[in-house]
């Protein structure tokens, strides 16, 4: 495919262009002119980047690639939370799975008008939105350029997992253009071409151009004393637990995720909650990762009560819950549509505490929601074939 752009524009004659032209030995600066070979007509890609400095023509051939129309430019309603303006008419868990999918995994944001985000945010919901319409043809122009350095490599890491499972079926084609290099690695593109260096790279069928970088986590058994970081991040507003082990994972010493283990009565199991990964590392793959780690090391008897046990985990979040599925380390033992008796609990606790003599500490009950809670347990990897 060929791509010839020509722009041009009034040559100037005012005395400070004149001067200009002379002091630079510039003749003018009314034309710009690039012609392109880009070799991208077949099907057989999914991801494509088109990078280089400003001005050096990525918008223009992103224009002519495709046509302006394939210039991904959303509008967004100011009176609707992004749960209801993201495909109104499609189905709630493929909004919800692509929110968390590209790392916008934070409910409360969930519950917010695109207006009202963060650059972060924004950048984030924009890319669910387009993994949930899946374009046949789009370009994305200005490329993680609005948000830190950081969110931008997770956010094109959490991109590029989810659009290529959703333009798996479709064969639909994405084009990215951007001034920053340091998102190749993380993009994994199936093309680049480098407008400032002039050069074009297409990786051979069922390989990859760049290596993904890794990421080294490190876990440390704790306390509660980091809660405070990780909780306006979870979805829920609960007690701590009681009894429990406390673990955080970090990267290069920053915080980046949050989990607490107790024990089911008798020791027979462990009971995993709050588990919570940093906005800015959402979508990345490191949460279930930690999440298994820790769980796998308690199935192991690793643990101060130094007894192996599998580990119990709810949840309502529907991404964590399909990741949960698609794991083959985790089983599905519950899925409740709303919560337990509210009422049966008080009873029970009451008719506990007087077996024992005791007061009953609490006036009410738990249960009596309308969450969907799902629940898993940890069996452990499956056992290699000999």
């Amino acid at each position: 495919m060929k791509l010839a752009i020509q722009h041009s524009c009034a040559d100037f004659d005012s005395y400070r262009a004149a001067r200009v032209k002379s002091l630079f030995n510039c003749e003018s600066g009314a034309n710009f002119n690039l012609d392109v070979d880009l070799p991208v007509e077949d099907g057989g890609w999914r991801i494509g980047v088109i990078v280089g400095p400003s001005g050096t023509g990525k918008t223009s051939l992103g224009r002519a690639l495709w046509g302006a129309e394939a210039l991904w430019q959303p509008t967004w309603p100011a009176d609707h939370p992004l749960v209801d303006a993201i495909a109104p008419a499609g189905d709630f868990n493929d909004v919800t799975g692509a929110l968390a999918a590209v790392g916008l995994g934070s409910v409360p944001t969930w519950l917010r008008p695109h207006g009202v985000l963060s650059n972060g945010e924004r950048f984030r919901a924009d890319l669910a939105r387009l993994v949930v319409e899946v374009p046949p043809r789009v370009v994305v122009d200005e490329f993680s350029s609005v948000v830190d350095r950081q969110v931008a490599r997770i956010g094109a890491l959490a991109f590029a997992k989810a659009w290529r499972r959703a333009a798996a079926g479709s064969g639909a084609q994405c084009v990215l253009l951007s001034c920053h290099y340091d998102i190749l690695d993380w993009l994994q593109p199936d093309w680049i071409l480098d407008t400032a260096a002039a050069t074009f790279e297409r990786a051979e069928a069922g390989r990859y151009l760049r290596r993904r970088p890794r990421i080294d986590v490190d876990i440390w058994r704790t306390d509660w004393r980091h809660w405070h970081l990780f909780e306006p991040h979870h979805y829920l507003k609960m007690p701590r637990m009681i009894a429990a082990t406390n673990y955080v994972a970090t990267v290069d010493g920053q915080l980046v995720a949050h989990l607490a283990v107790s024990t089911r009565p008798g020791l027979v199991e462990a009971r995993a909650c709050r588990l919570v990964v940093m906005p800015e590392w959402q979508g990345a793959g490191v949460g279930m990762r930690f999440l298994n780690a820790i769980c796998s090391a308690w199935l192991r008897g690793e643990n101060r009560y130094g007894m192996p046990m599998p580990t119990l985990f709810h949840t309502s979040h529907p991404g964590l819950a399909a990741a949960l599925r698609r794991d083959p380390a985790w089983t599905q033992v519950s899925g409740g549509l709303v919560g337990d008796s509210k009422a049966r609990s008080q009873a029970s606790m009451q008719a506990s505490a007087a077996r024992n003599s005791a007061a009953c500490v609490t006036g009410t009950g738990y249960g009596g929601h309308f969450r969907a809670v799902q629940g898993f347990r940890y069996l452990g990897e499956p056992a290699c074939a000999s």
